[in-house]
Order: structure tokens, then C-alpha cells, then sequence
């Protein structure tokens, strides 16, 4: 069937681009941006939160699937902060086409200032009254996305599986919310959203969003959709020749995973979870826009053996999604404890050794971050500065694998049973509030100081919490229960002898993530294999004709390494069917030492296929720009 799915909105057709007022210099958008950073703890917009709050958001738009765009109207109701001394509101625009502007239903001046890379183009109403602290002012504004919109991608019926209807969906984070219509664009401001009902020829669909989220949450997708349970109130959504199979891969785990994660924090307050399982060009392992989670169909690889992603993005529905960071800076407050979570959920459903297990690739990938950003760079500190950033840059695992860390080397310190007490304490004094690490800290210190445990109050008197903040690269690594992968380590250390002789044997009872940790240590050898001897390794274990595309980009990591020049075209050839940026960014640049020619043609050929946030780090990972 023909559908529109709505993580937050859906949408039909309508009219035509808008023009944008004159904008004003450069030199004062720069001021007003300085301006309103010192005001903010979030450096990355430039909108005035700190006079004016998002309260409510009503989103009428229409999908364009013939000029790909959307357009429409937001209203958006916000709170002055002050009392009658802000005369204007400022918002985050980026690429947008304005048509106009209404406060409280009458027309408005407004302008539209000159872009601030990498944060766009601040919208300034005038609001020449100056209301008083309290009062609630409606924004109208008519507008259009442009070809440039960052945050959407638009596929015709020849790039889906089927071949029968156009595709778009939207990824927002991290801050692209604002190239779709002006916005707070912060997860410092969370809204309410309604998409109302419109009445005529034109397929509508009606959603509200009762439980405030930030804008990086709004998402919407259309195209040949279908959908099928997966548990009782779970659903799954994707391509009609590909529902089947998902709806396969995921039965059987959601309402597991649901019930451990509402065991360990409190009851899912979002309702349904469902999963839409989408194009392969999508950029992420999954995007948790709550009720829908945006996945990778790369999950989707016929063992089960990927379904972790669900796990993660389910977490989110308590970290990020209820309790989120204040600013990019403390994004490991969302993904650190998203992958405590996660790991918390793994080890519930399979046994304590595997949290562990996924610990330890977790700490490979960790590794790979810090040798890939240096040591001692910014981006591998837990507390980022991101004054002048743009926070996909600093984009890596480090938010999440030392953020995990970090939380788990708490939970080691004061025990589980101690620990466990505090995590539903935090989610529900934080819930549908923004904080920072200093605010996490407080929290942390009053609960166990509080306890009246002696002990615990010692032991969190120990913890060095400057260091764990702001020191750069690797933190602590912890003694590992490594019973899951020593049978990995033992194989690989016979891949260092050259006379030993492979078998598929080896790994008949190993587990896809066993099979990953198997490549990843055999990728870590101080001199890589030969040429020969990567070519037996793909071909003894049947690596090459996998459908996990993990393993799959683990092994031609290792054989572009051993300069295979055999496996340099198989490379090639999975960077045009996979989008996600864990394995295009990591493979095209092994693909770029031995074959920068390769690699640039691949790339090109493959540029229109590839997700605008993916396209532009690629183009930064091939020195393109």
C-alpha cells in the first residue's frame, strides 16, 4: 500500500518556492551569533532559547515528490522568558525558503540574516510589543525546503526495491531539523508537535505528539510502505518486497527487550515502538525518533545476529529521548547511557558474559576512533567543546563507547545492586528535562551521598571527575570477562602462523559477533596478512558471499590492508549497495590508501545514492572538500 509514515508528521501535496527577505550583513550575523551564544549552553544554534521557549509545535506540510520538497506552514507557540524586554525571536534556518510571517495572526516583519556556516541562516521576528514573562506567542510561518535541505533524502521508484513510487525520509540529527522549517534547533528545548487534519482529495494522515521532544526527534518518511507485527505493541514498517524477512529478523525480541529495559528504568511512556526499516542509504545504524525507530535494513541479515541496534535504539526511548543532553558538548549523556542500557538488555536475554563481549568489540571500535581523531584531539574527550563546530564532525563512537565506560566504571565502583537503585532516580528526576554533566554529577553525588553508606560515600569521593571529562583518549580499559572470546583470540593467533590451514569448521559455532571479533584481532596484527593469505581467509569462511554486511566490511578492511587487488572491486561494489556510515566511511578510506582512483570513481558513481549527512564526511574522508 501506498503510505506515509509519521514519526512525528506525514504529509501529502501542495504549492511552490517562497522568496527570503533581504538579509542584512555578514559582520552582524556574526555579532548577533556571538551574541546569542554567550546567552545559550548550547553554542551549536542560533536561535535566543534563553528568551523564548518552544512550547508547541503544529507542523502543516505537504510532501512534493515532483520538486522534492516540503512545504506549508509551522506555527510555533513560545514562551517569553523575559518580562517585555526581548522584541524579537530568533530562529534556526538553514537552505529555507520564507514566505512569510504571522505573530498572533498578523503579518510580521522579519528577516532573514546571512548564513553562519556551519549553522545557517538565523530567522529574526520582530515582536515590537516586548511580551510579558509568561505569555505565549504564535509564530506562523509559510515556507518551502529548498534542493539544499541537509535533512532530507528523496529516492525516485528506480533507487527503491520495488521500483514502483518515489521514497523520502528525513534524518535530523544533529542539526538538521532546521533545514526543514525554523526552529529552536537544540535538544535544549523540547516541544509538543501536532500535524492536523486537512479535509480535500489528498491522502492525510493526523498524528500528535503529547510527550515533548527536541526538534533533532521530528521525523517523517513516505513511499510504498507495509507493515506487520512484531509484538504486541510493536510493529514493523519497510518495503512491501522486504517485510517478510524483517519482520522475521526482529519478531520475538521486542517485547523481550521492552520488558528488561522497563524493569531496569520504569514503564515505556511512548506507547507503541515500532521500527521502520529503511532504504539502504540511510546513514545510521538506526535513529531513535520516538515510536518509530529509522533503522538500517542492514540489520536485517537473516541470522538475528544484528537485532543489538534494536536494543540500543529502544534504550533511547529513556536516554535522549525523556532525558536528554543540554547540548552536542554531553552528547555521551544520551549514548553512554544508551549503551549501558543496551548492554544492560543483552546481558538480561543472553547471560552476563555477554555485555562484556559486546564491550570488548565496543572497545575496538573505541580504539579505532582515537587512533583516527589522535589522542590527544578534542573529539575523543567526553565533554566536547563545540564552539564553532559542526557537531556531525565530531561525530564517532567516542560519545558512546566512553561514555559506557564511564558509567560502567560507576557501577563497578558502588556496586550493581546500588547502581541499579539510582537509574530509575535519575530518569525520573530528569524526564522530559535537558541536562549537562555537571548536572549529572550533582545528581549522582546527592543520591549516593545520601544513601547513608559510609562506604559508597568514600568511594564516590574517589572518582576523578575532571579527568573523566575532559581528559582526551582512551579511558581505563576494565578487565574484561573474555570467556565469549577467547575461542576468537585462539583462532586468530593461528593466522599469525603461515603454515596453519583454515577451515570452515573453525567457525561453524561461532556467532556473527564472534565471527566479527575473529576479524577485528586479526585486523589489529601488528603487520597485516598477505595478500594469499586474506583472500583464504574470505574464502575459507565464506566471508565475501555473507548478507551481515558488519562481517563483510570487517574482512575487506583486512584484505585492502594485505593489498588484495582481487578484493578491491567486491569493495567497491558493497560501498553502492550500503549507506550506513559505520561501514562507507571506514571502507573508503582503507579503499583510498591502496586505490585513491577506485575510490573516487566509486564514490561519484555512487554520490546521488548516499545520504547528504554521509555524502558530505566522505567528501571530508577523501580530502574532497
Amino acid at each position: 500500500m501506498w503510505r506515509s509514515l509519521v514519526s512525528k508528521a506525514s504529509i501529502p501535496l501542495r504549492t511552490a518556492f517562497t522568496r527570503v527577505a533581504n538579509p542584512a550583513s555578514r559582520a552582524a550575523a556574526f555579532a548577533t551569533t556571538a551574541k546569542m551564544a554567550a546567552a545559550n549552553r548550547d553554542p551549536n544554534t542560533l536561535s535566543n532559547y534563553g528568551a523564548w521557549l518552544t512550547k508547541h509545535t503544529t507542523a502543516n506540510l505537504t510532501i512534493d515528490f515532483k520538486d522534492k520538497c516540503l512545504k506549508g506552514s509551522v506555527t510555533l507557540e513560545l514562551e517569553s522568558l523575559t518580562d517585555k524586554e526581548s522584541k524579537e525571536i530568533v530562529l534556526d534556518s538553514s537552505f529555507l525558503s520564507i514566505k512569510g510571517v504571522k505573530v498572533n495572526a498578523a503579518t510580521s516583519t522579519y528577516e532573514l540574516k546571512d548564513r553562519v556556516e556551519p549553522y545557517g541562516a538565523p530567522l529574526h521576528v520582530f515582536v515590537p510589543q516586548g511580551p510579558a514573562k509568561g505569555e505565549i506567542v504564535k509564530v506562523d510561518i509559510d515556507l518551502s525546503t529548498t534542493d539544499k535541505c541537509t535533512a532530507l533524502q528523496w529516492l525516485t521508484p528506480a533507487q527503491t526495491s520495488n521500483k514502483k513510487h518515489p521514497y523520502m525520509f528525513s534524518q535530523c540529527q544533529a542539526i538538521h531539523a532546521r533545514s526543514l522549517f525554523p526552529c529552536q534547533d537544540t535538544p535544549d528545548v523540547k516541544s509538543t508537535y501536532t500535524f492536523p487534519e486537512k479535509k480535500g482529495d489528498e491522502t492525510v494522515y493526523r498524528f500528535e505528539q503529547k510527550v515533548p521532544i527536541p526538534s533533532y526527534l521530528f521525523a517523517l518518511a513516505s513511499g510504498d510502505i507495509a507493515t506487520a507485527d512484531i509484538g504486541p505493541r510493536s510493529i514493523v514498517a519497510t518495503g512491501p518486497d522486504e517485510l517478510k524477512e524483517s519482520q522475521w529478523e526482529l519478531q520475538g525480541d521486542m517485547e523481550k527487550f521492552m520488558e528488561v529495559a522497563e524493569k531496569l528504568v520504569f514503564p515505556y511512556r511512548w506507547g507503541q515502538y515500532n521500527v521502520l526499516v529503511l532504504p539502504p542509504s540511510f546513514p545510521y545504524g538506526g535513529m531513535e525518533n520516538p515510536i518509530y525507530t529509522f533503522a538500517t535494513p542492514t540489520i536485517i541479515s537473516g541470522d538475528k545476529q544484528n537485532v543489538d541496534v534494536i536494543a540500543h535504539e529502544l534504550s533511547h526511548s529513556w536516554s535522549g529521548n525523556l532525558v536528554t543532553s543540554c547540548s552536542w558538548e554531553h552528547f555521551w549523556l544520551n549514548e553512554g547511557w544508551t549503551t549501558y542500557l543496551e548492554r544492560r538488555i543483552g546481558m538480561a536475554v543472553h547471560g552476563d558474559a555477554e555485555r562484556d563481549f559486546s564491550a570488548i568489540i565496543g572497545w575496538k571500535a573505541l580504539e579505532d576512533a582515537v587512533a583516527l581523531f589522535g589522542n590527544d584531539s578534542e573529539f575523543t574527550k567526553l565533554i566536547i567543546n563545540h564552539k564553532g563546530i559542526d557537531p556531525d564532525d565530531a561525530f564517532s563512537t567516542v560519545p558512546y563507547e566512553k561514555g559506557f565506560h564511564f558509567l560502567y566504571y560507576l557501577e563497578r565502583l558502588v556496586g550493581r545492586d546500588a547502581f541499579d537503585k539510582f537509574i530509575p532516580h535519575y530518569f525520573t528526576k530528569w524526564s522530559r528535562k535537558s541536562l549537562d554533566s555537571f548536572e549529572f554529577k550533582d545528581t549522582f553525588l546527592t543520591f549516593f551521598n545520601g544513601l547513608g553508606d559510609a562506604e559508597i560515600k568514600d568511594k564516590v569521593a574517589s572518582i576523578d571527575w575532571d579527568k573523566w571529562f575532559y581528559q582526551p583518549g582512551l579511558p581505563p580499559k576494565p578487565e574484561f570477562d573474555t570467556s565469549l572470546a577467547d575461542v576468537c583470540y585462539k583462532l586468530a593467533e593461528n593466522w599469525k602462523d603461515e603454515k596453519f590451514t583454515p577451515s570452515a569448521d573453525d567457525v561453524a559455532s561461532f556467532s556473527g559477533n564472534q565471527k566479527l571479533v575473529l576479524l577485528e584481532t586479526i585486523e589489529k596484527f601488528p603487520s597485516p596478512l598477505s595478500a594469499e593469505r586474506a583472500r583464504l581467509l574470505g574464502k575459507t569462511y565464506d566471508l565475501v558471499s555473507s548478507r551481515n554486511a558488519e562481517l563483510k566490511t570487517a574482512y575487506y578492511k583486512i584484505a585492502l590492508a594485505a593489498q588484495d587487488s582481487s578484493s578491491y572491486a567486491g569493495a567497491a561494489e558493497l560501498l553502492g549497495h550500503v549507506g550506513r556510515m559505520k561501514f562507507v566511511r571506514p571502507l573508503f578510506r582503507s579503499l583510498n590508501k591502496v586505490d585513491r582512483d577506485l575510490a573516487l570513481k566509486t564514490f561519484e558513481k555512487n554520490r546521488d545514492f548516499y545520504h547528504p549527512i554521509c555524502r558530505g564526511m566522505v567528501e571530508k574522508d577523501l580530502g574532497l572538500v
